[in-house]
């Protein structure tokens, strides 16, 4: 999708530019989730803590890829979700307030999201089928395909909390794989 020079302007004027440094939180549980961030380069990470303090990682967002704890976002509610960095990463934030002027004055930007929505449910529910029926080395195989950037770059722990199995199966599968 291509936008005008003036388009463009008009994105650029509602969304904000944000460093953050590896291990900073973008937000974290409880707090309502201000922003949508687009990852201009480095990751971002949805997770949250069960009882037990176990993390459970629900998303990663390398470059390229919008994250959001989106119940909250949408519905200004008190998020479940912490997001934070794994690397240091570049984001443009997105308000809820900006991501609606941005739909009433550049309508095909509204359609350009309620496809990225589509697709992000579409592919949590495909997710979570997989997570409930596939061994863990399929599911490690099938995240190696969804993120091969990070395959090397984050912390093997991540990748196992995110597939469900503790780091040192997920070492042995690597070791297969």
């Amino acid at each position: 999708m291509r936008l005008t020079e003036q388009e463009e302007l008009t994105v650029r004027e509602l969304v904000r530019e944000k460093t953050l440094k590896r291990k900073q939180f973008l937000h974290r549980v409880g707090e309502v989730a201000q922003y949508s961030a687009f990852v201009v380069d480095g990751c971002l990470r949805s997770y949250a803590i069960d009882q037990n303090g176990f993390e459970h990682i629900l998303q990663f967002a390398p470059e390229n890829w919008w994250i959001s704890d989106m119940y909250s976002f949408v519905k200004n509610q008190p998020s479940e979700l912490n997001i934070d960095a794994l690397l240091p990463t570049n984001v443009l934030l997105l308000s809820r307030s900006c991501q609606l002027s941005i739909f009433d004055r550049i309508p095909k930007l509204e359609r350009y999201f309620r496809i990225l929505t589509e697709n992000a449910l579409a592919s949590s529910n495909h997710r979570t089928i997989d997570y409930l029926s596939l061994p863990a080395k399929i599911r490690y195989q099938k995240f190696c395909t969804l993120y091969p950037t990070l395959i090397h770059t984050i912390p093997q722990k991540y990748i196992a909390s995110y597939i469900g199995i503790t780091p040192e199966f997920l070492s042995k599968l690597r070791s297969e794989y």
